[in-house]
């Protein structure tokens, strides 16, 4: 079974995929599987669209680079760990006090990014962070190894630096940075200077009958909280939160299936409108590979109030064989980043990748009645009029250009009393796929910062329907509501 941990932070986030070894597993079937074979590591960073990717040498490498660098970048003290490029994958140096050079030596660079060279054996890839990218990435490695299901085998083996490579006086230990960065910078700082003695990182690995709480969501109603073990199961994804010294010791939920008979379901049709939205903005940009499919992949998503994927179901067979190439598995919460999950409410969505590359998302049980836009409006006929002729005239002086598209592109847009846009959303699939053409994205840049719709405004707007047409011609009417 193929398994897959996450350790996420604002600014990097560890995806390690693997197997467990059956032999190690067989008594623990029900309990969260231990990965014990590590197929792939990706480290994803902010700022770059591709990941570092490598084998365990490579993560390993990672780890200790991390790790050693983190020592020397807090106690000021030179730790050649962090700079061993003749036996190292990974290695790090200091630009100054606010930059950080990673250096991937040829395993970890992948082809996404710039290398400055198609030869086999390609040179060190360099990537400068600053120092919240940096502690952040310390962060995610804190998290694997509190992780006591993901290669247990795996510790951290952090040797205090003599004091011949420096002085550790009273003015070095004020110069280690206060900030929240974890176990193991926490645990680098004081070994840097000799101060206590490496912590055991591990907590003690839990008995089967004293197994702590899993905040996995269900995604059927009528599923039973225990269900029965059958010879293939579909495989099911949840949300797991990362096992920690102080974890609580409430029974554990085991199945995707087995909770929302316990939970309530979200059937507001506003409300599931929005979320679904909220759905599709996460994987539309997130499904970068969208060739290769021989059959359309369709899941069974469950989604929290706020937006937060928290788990997955495959609905036919090849949805099983192929979730490897959706973005599904890199989707879920991770706990660590997110108050737990406990008697939230749940929507669920059916979500299809179809071979033709196109994204499609909507509620599984489809709509009770006619969604309307929540949050408050402006009413007035007069103010509403005035407000269609300046967004009509904004529109038609930022579009230009010779349209590729032979279908209308429809959008909801919402304007504040001052005709400033405030929220945007495409109501046809075609305006999903030529959003680009339209002048929408670059207006909302300008005001946000971002091409993606802003949160939603809490003044009233006024909302209209804006349709770009092939033609070239463009019509605004005051919106009437969604169409079933």
């Amino acid at each position: 079974m193929n398994i897959q941990r996450k350790y996420s932070l604002p600014n990097c986030t560890l995806l390690l995929e693997g197997l467990s070894d059956v032999t190690r597993a067989a008594h623990f079937q029900e309990l969260r599987p231990e990965l014990s074979i590590l197929v792939n590591a990706e480290c994803y960073l902010s700022g770059y669209n591709q990941p570092l990717t490598g084998g365990r040498e490579f993560f390993e490498s990672l780890v200790r680079g991390v790790s050693g660098y983190a020592q020397e970048f807090l106690s000021n003290v030179p730790n050649p760990q962090a700079h061993n490029h003749e036996s190292e994958l990974v290695e790090f140096q200091k630009i100054n006090s606010n930059r950080h050079r990673l250096i991937v030596h040829s395993e970890g660079a992948p082809d996404g990014f710039e290398s400055g060279t198609s030869h086999s054996k390609r040179p060190p890839l360099e990537i400068d962070l600053s120092t919240v990218q940096l502690f952040d990435l310390v962060e995610a490695v804190d998290q694997f190894f509190a992780d006591t299901q993901t290669l247990p085998e795996l510790s951290l083996e952090l040797q205090p630096v003599t004091r011949r490579y420096g002085g550790a006086s009273q003015a070095l230990i004020r110069q280690a940075v206060p900030a929240a960065v974890g176990v193991s910078s926490l645990a680098v700082a004081a070994i840097a200077f000799n101060l206590i003695p490496p912590p055991q990182m591990r907590p003690p690995q839990p008995k089967p009958d004293e197994q702590t709480t899993s905040t996995t969501k269900s995604l059927t109603p009528s599923a039973s909280a225990a269900p029965t073990p059958t010879s293939a199961p579909t495989p099911i994804a949840a949300a797991t939160p990362t096992p920690t010294p102080a974890a609580t010791t409430k029974p554990a939920v085991k199945d995707l299936e087995a909770l929302l008979s316990t939970v309530p379901e979200i059937t507001d049709p506003s409300q599931l409108r929005a979320l679904n939205r909220q759905v599709y903005n996460q994987i539309h940009p997130a499904w970068t590979n969208r060739s290769g499919l021989q059959q359309d992949l369709i899941y069974r998503l469950g989604v929290a109030a706020d937006g937060a994927i928290v788990g997955y179901k495959a609905v036919n067979q090849e949805a099983n064989q192929g979730v490897g190439q959706t973005p599904l598995p890199n989707l879920l919460y991770n706990p660590a980043n997110r108050a737990p999950i406990s008697n939230e409410p749940i929507a669920q969505f059916r979500v299809v990748f179809t071979t033709g590359g196109v994204l499609q998302v909507s509620p599984w049980r489809g709509y009770a009645k006619t969604p309307e836009v929540v949050g408050a409006k402006i009413t007035d006929s007069n103010i509403v009029k005035g407000l269609n002729e300046k967004l009509y005239n904004t529109v038609r002086q930022a579009w230009s250009g010779a349209p590729t598209f032979n279908r209308d592109l429809k959008y909801r847009v919402a304007v504040n009393k001052d005709g400033v846009i405030a929220d945007y959303e495409p109501l046809n699939q075609v305006a999903f796929d030529y959003f680009r053409e339209t002048p929408l994205p670059q207006m909302f840049n300008a005001i946000y910062g971002s091409n993606v719709a802003a949160p939603n405004n809490k003044e009233p707007l006024a909302h209209f329907q804006v349709i770009f047409k092939p033609s070239g011609k463009l019509e605004i009417t005051p919106w009437q509501g969604y169409q079933q």
